[in-house]
């Protein structure tokens, strides 16, 4: 049996990268194959600081901004993982 293997195209290792800056740093937060999958996840990560603004202000730590910008696969750091919505784990940015 035969099968049809379709071979990645020119451009194809673009991703869409939705990053989180805190003041001066920025990160990847997560990626997606799609622009479309990635404004709905900023969008969601936009509401979750909404939702927990109150505790933010009482932890006195920057608020994270969000945007989407397209990414090449070899430009991830090598041991990228996601960012958590807020930012940070057990009380600190990661």
């Amino acid at each position: 049996m035969s099968q049809v293997v379709a071979l990645p195209r020119a451009g194809e290792d673009t991703l869409w990268a939705v990053m989180a800056s805190f003041g001066r740093t920025t990160r990847v937060a997560e990626i997606y194959p799609s622009r479309g999958a990635a404004l709905a996840d900023r969008l969601w990560r936009e509401q979750q600081v909404r939702a927990y603004a109150g505790t933010l202000l009482t932890t006195r730590e920057a608020t994270p901004h969000y945007s989407v910008a397209p990414i090449r696969r070899a430009d991830l750091p090598r041991a990228w993982k996601p960012l958590p919505a807020l930012g940070f784990l057990r009380g600190k940015f990661v």
